[in-house]
């Protein structure tokens, strides 16, 4: 099933995202995704809808599907596209309808004139209803109402009734043209403000997007076969291009160093700014900064494959996940609109009735429709999320869905695998031992080297780079028995393994080495390997120590390697020598005792990250790891793990703040307006302001101190 990501312009409001969202589920659209922050569109496409047929029907509701490469629309984009433009359309004639409040002052006869005032205020009225009435008219007419349908009522039922007090003569105290025209200016101003606050939400992003689109110097040859450079954008460059980058420059695009040595800035990236030394093989990341060398590098990956896409892409896609606390708003939001009108035709019936004046009636029910604000309640998650993940982002911190940095609120143990995660899982061999008399030292080696060139696993890792052997065995049949080790099979049929101590146990009962090589089901010898602790890994243990939470060793090494290490920093339990199928149900009974993180970067780890209720995994382990984890830490290490955690409370404790302004502004904004405490166009002011309250309080998210 093909997933569909769109960009749709036009979404005012989180009734609007769920309009659109919706539709495509009526339409047996699947895993339907809508960020009303940034228009980001996601669905599995169903093969019978074409996408033709979505796209008109989702302009039908007013909004537009906006192509990658839509620039005749952009070129022909009318005057008044935005909520800034309206704004600044409709002031002038507002202020010249506000002189009408000042009669007593300001001495103006023929502004008291109705038909002037009818004629100042049409081309006000005209530009709202082209924007609110058409908005409002199209989301009635899918069922679900937006906040555009209580403006467009407010400002009609004023301006109608002043129309029909000019033709029927009734005098000035029947003019209310500068009240239906205030409520239309400066709700696109508060529209404009809205929009301006959560563009500042999506801050970061930004940066990482603009840092894609850099110039590359591109290596050609001419017909002497002497280097030709070619500048290039980035977007031009074809895998298996090659490229000059020097000191100073950024990095183009994802590519492998052929020649040459550089310090690297991956800050853009991992969060870490000090630099890092590479040279011939190293990758680079698109979007990093060549402090200082000259490096000639092969393109590896372009257009959405390079890492930085797929972090934006992770980013983006979890921005439009709903947190669970955005239900309960969700389910409001979509009724709160047929709530608001039923207060205010209330509204207007009581006040007729008890004060015997309809004027003054239908000024408090027009106040009621225009200071409602269902966009309060459904921006109040969207809002603090993306921030959230924007500052995490920045951080070297990369959350795969909004639930992830929500149950971080929640976490009372932290388990941690042992090797790679709380240990460099730069190993050395220290010694080893060759137990069969038919094996020299050399034959011992080449057996170990053949099997473990197959693996990812640190050990196995460090004995391809620690022993060179050119002549390594030609397999038959290879595999890895995850929690075991490597078994291989050669061209005569004899039988190799290289793993842990459970392979072996049945052959020796000491369980102090790191690696047992077995023969034909005969013992040949065993390695032993030095493990470097993490530097942070202790002050991250105390972090967590102090903040009362729970820490747990869980590792496939033997017991007495994670005792001593366990020991060393503090942690009191310890399980050892698991199998992954062990460990995934040892994740499952600690989740059952309390909410649980497992943080973790081996092949083995896979499943228990999954299973976990926050699965966390570090950018330097293997990709099932990765893919496994909710949350990636970029900084090839355990140091931005406090602020992770940091993070998510807080990103958590700003949605409460949202929803409890959300919810108090509305519970105590329409009963002032219904008892004729607010006059409509302070309503409208006030209304645009909520929104704002939201996004300021959402934007603290990129400097609170949250560790």
């Amino acid at each position: 099933m093909e997933t569909v990501q769109w960009k749709v312009e036009g979404m005012t409001c989180a009734n609007c995202a769920l309009t659109i969202r919706k539709y495509l589920e009526n339409q047996g659209q699947q895993n339907v995704k809508v960020n009303p922050i940034d228009g980001d569109v996601s669905f599995d496409l169903v093969e019978s809808a074409p996408p033709e047929k979505l796209i008109k029907g989702i302009q039908g509701l007013g909004y537009y599907v906006k192509s990658e490469h839509d620039q005749v629309r952009k070129a022909a984009r009318p005057f008044l596209h935005n909520h800034l433009r309206r704004f600044f359309f409709c002031l002038p004639f507002t202020l010249v309808l506000m002189l009408h409040m000042l009669d007593g002052l300001v001495h103006i006869h023929w502004l008291m004139n109705p038909w002037v005032q009818l004629a100042i205020s049409l081309p006000v009225y005209f530009v709202g209803m082209s924007f609110f009435g058409r908005s409002a008219i199209k989301s009635l007419r899918n069922g679900i109402p937006n906040m555009n349908v209580l403006i467009a009522l407010g400002a009609t039922a004023a301006f109608f009734y002043s129309l029909i007090g000019t033709l029927m003569g009734w005098g000035s105290q029947y003019l209310f043209y500068e009240t239906a025209a205030t409520i239309i200016t400066l709700v696109f101003f508060g529209n404009y403000l809205e929009d301006a606050s959560i563009d500042s939400t999506q801050r970061e992003l930004k940066k990482l997007a603009k840092s894609q689109k850099v110039m590359a110097n591109m290596i050609a040859f001419d017909g002497d076969h002497q280097e030709v450079i070619l500048p290039l954008e980035n977007t031009q460059l074809k895998v298996g291009d090659l490229v000059l980058i020097k000191s100073g420059e950024q990095v183009p695009i994802d590519c492998k160093i052929l020649s040459g040595e550089a310090h690297v800035n991956e800050a853009i990236i991992t969060g870490e700014s000090v630099p890092i030394h590479k040279t011939g093989k190293d990758n680079l990341i698109g979007g990093s900064i060549i402090e200082n060398g000259l490096v000639r590098a092969m393109v590896t990956a372009t257009g959405d494959n390079t890492v930085l896409s797929n972090i934006l892409r992770m980013v983006k896609q979890a921005q439009g996940e709903k947190p669970p606390v955005q239900k309960m708003a969700d389910r409001i939001s979509a009724i709160f609109v047929p709530v608001v009108i039923g207060i205010a035709l209330l509204t207007l019936a009581l006040n007729w009735m008890i004060l015997g004046e309809f004027t003054t009636a239908l000024m408090r029910s027009i106040a009621v429709l225009v200071i409602a604000c269902p966009c309060a309640m459904g921006l109040a998650t969207p809002a603090a999320i993306a921030v959230g993940l924007g500052r995490g982002a920045r951080s070297g911190i990369l959350f795969r869905n909004a639930t992830s940095l929500e149950s971080f609120k929640d976490i009372r143990q932290v388990v941690f695998d042992k090797t790679g995660t709380l240990t460099t899982g730069n190993f050395t061999i220290s010694s080893y031992q060759v137990t069969d008399p038919a094996l020299n030292d050399e034959q011992f080696r080449r057996i170990l080297y053949s099997l473990e060139k197959y693996s990812n696993h640190p050990l196995a890792r460090a004995v391809t780079n620690n022993w060179k052997i050119k002549d390594d065995i030609r397999w038959r049949k290879i595999e890895e028995i995850k929690g075991l080790g490597m078994k291989g099979i050669d061209k005569e049929g004899r039988e190799y393994f290289a793993g842990s101590y459970a392979a072996a146990a049945e052959l020796i009962s000491d369980k102090s080495h790191n690696v047992y090589v077995i023969v034909n089901g005969k013992l040949a010898g065993f390695l032993d390997m030095a493990d470097e602790v993490r530097p942070e890994a202790a002050d991250v243990l105390n972090y967590l120590h102090n903040k009362g939470i729970k820490t747990i060793l869980l590792s496939g090494d033997r017991l007495e390697a994670c005792q001593k290490l366990a020991a060393s920093l503090g942690i009191k339990e310890v399980i050892a020598e698991q199998t992954p199928q062990q460990k995934l149900e040892r994740i499952g009974a600690l989740n059952d005792q309390a909410p649980t993180a497992m943080v973790g970067d081996g092949i083995n780890d896979a499943p228990a990250l999954a299973k976990a209720t926050i699965g966390v995994s570090m950018s330097d382990a293997s990709q099932i790891a990765m893919q496994s984890a909710q949350v990636v830490l970029m900084n090839h290490g355990l140091t931005n793990l406090p602020t992770a955690l940091g993070l998510g409370k807080h990103t958590y404790l700003t949605i409460k703040q949202n929803l409890f302004w959300a919810f108090f502004y509305n519970i105590i904004a329409i009963p002032f307006a219904a008892f004729g405490f607010l006059l409509p166009w302070v309503a409208a002011l006030v209304m645009g302001l909520s929104d704002v309250v939201l996004a300021i309080n959402s934007v603290r998210l990129f400097v609170k101190k949250v560790i």
